[in-house]
């Protein structure tokens, strides 16, 4: 077999089951190799704590398992380590300077954490080790120059649901409460002045003092006499729950409810199915509740292969998999944290049908590829897609 036969045969092989496709411009003609067999590979991951991420470094083993399985990339198997951060910032650095130092990991992919970004973003600076994050949640994962993650992130989504208010849901009074947690304060703020570059609008009111938990009632009343047609907020399952609860109670209507991705899930759907609000939220990837869409077909058929759930958190660990593994792929001589990264920041944009843009890391300073969303609307207890075709944010001007 010639080399350029083997690369053929090891793409088909190794990316059969994960649906991806070659990409123009990083094809090579010798391949990756290894030491001993293997190429090292961790996660930092809140699983234990105040949340459970778990779902994301476990379908990026899924995803390792199945290539291993298959007989690894060029014979190198995936050697991956998930540690858990326990949403504590000590045990956070700790776990991080173990797989760098003592794992010797090449890269940290599928990692979703409260904070992992933000404890540990210079610690793989000085470290020169990339992050291909499964799910980035705090600020620090959108603003480091080793941290690119897949999803499109809170601060982004707020920004493309702003501009999904007011583009398609004709909002001229649109209003936004956030929930403002360690440093997301600026983050949540330039991301409505991002949406009033774009839209030439400004925003009808912002409060930047919503509670984590607490009486809502105060605030739907405040969105009520302001007058606004519109309301975007962070809040995660169980506030998006009790915040449209009490606007039934109040007995408000005529303004549209917009939420980011953690207010898409199975159980808000169950807990508003008699609710008549107008409620919409962002989606991550491709919403996984289409169980007959074909950009979901493979992902689906994987992690049901691997016997684990299909959820959202389960999509951006399988993408961070797939888009590390093609990269490493491309990949000519022994797979180090150094060609690692320099193939990582050599890339070319990797398209996936899980997500909306094209994936490159680069070497920006700061790295939010993902700029596309599907919009869901609630009815009846179930979610509908609103948009079928992606919503891509334009470039602030």
């Amino acid at each position: 077999m010639t080399d350029m036969q083997w690369k053929s045969s090891l793409l088909a092989a190794a990316f059969a089951g994960i649906g991806l496709a070659a990409t123009a411009g990083m094809a090579s003609a010798a391949g990756p190799t290894c030491k001993d067999g293997t190429i090292k590979v961790g996660a930092v991951s809140t699983i234990t704590g105040p949340a459970d991420f778990s779902e994301v470094p476990k379908a990026t083993q899924a995803a390792f398992d199945a290539v291993n399985a298959a007989g690894g990339i060029n014979g190198c198997k995936i050697d991956y380590t998930i540690a858990d951060d326990k949403a504590d910032p000590a045990v956070a650095a700790q776990a991080a300077r173990d797989l760098i130092d003592n794992k010797e990991a090449v890269a940290l992919v599928g990692s979703g954490s409260l904070l992992d970004c933000a404890v540990n973003s210079a610690t793989y600076s000085r470290k020169k080790i990339l992050s291909v994050q499964g799910l980035g949640v705090d600020a620090a994962c959108f603003s480091s120059p080793n941290v690119a993650p897949v999803n499109v992130g809170p601060y982004t989504l707020s920004t493309a649901m702003a501009w999904y208010a007011t583009n398609q849901l004709k909002s001229e009074k649109l209003c936004a409460f956030f929930i403002i947690i360690g440093g997301t304060q600026e983050a949540y703020k330039k991301a409505i002045e991002n949406w009033e570059k774009i839209s030439g609008k400004k925003i009808h009111l912002i409060d930047l003092t919503l509670p984590f938990q607490g009486d809502l009632t105060p605030y739907v009343i405040k969105a009520r006499d302001a007058g606004c047609d519109a309301v975007l907020t962070n809040q995660v399952e169980p506030q998006v729950v009790q915040l449209i609860k009490t606007v039934d109670a109040q007995k408000i209507s005529g303004i549209n409810w917009l939420f980011l991705a953690p207010g898409y899930t199975e159980q808000v759907a169950s807990a508003l199915a008699d609710t008549k609000q107008p409620i919409y939220v962002g989606t991550e990837w491709e919403p996984f509740t289409e169980k007959s869409s074909a950009a979901n077909a493979q992902w689906a058929a994987d992690m049901q292969k691997a016997g684990r759930p299909l959820t959202a958190f389960s999509q951006g660990g399988y993408l961070a998999a797939q888009l590390f593994l093609k990269v490493v792929a491309s990949i000519d001589g022994e797979v180090t944290r150094e060609s690692v990264s320099k193939a990582l920041h050599e890339m070319q944009p990797i398209t996936n049908p899980l997500a909306g843009s094209p994936y490159v890391f680069g070497t920006a300073k700061t790295h939010s590829p993902m700029q596309a969303t599907k919009v869901m609307r609630l009815e009846k207890g179930a979610w509908t897609v609103e948009t079928p075709d992606w919503v891509v944010l334009p470039q602030a001007k």
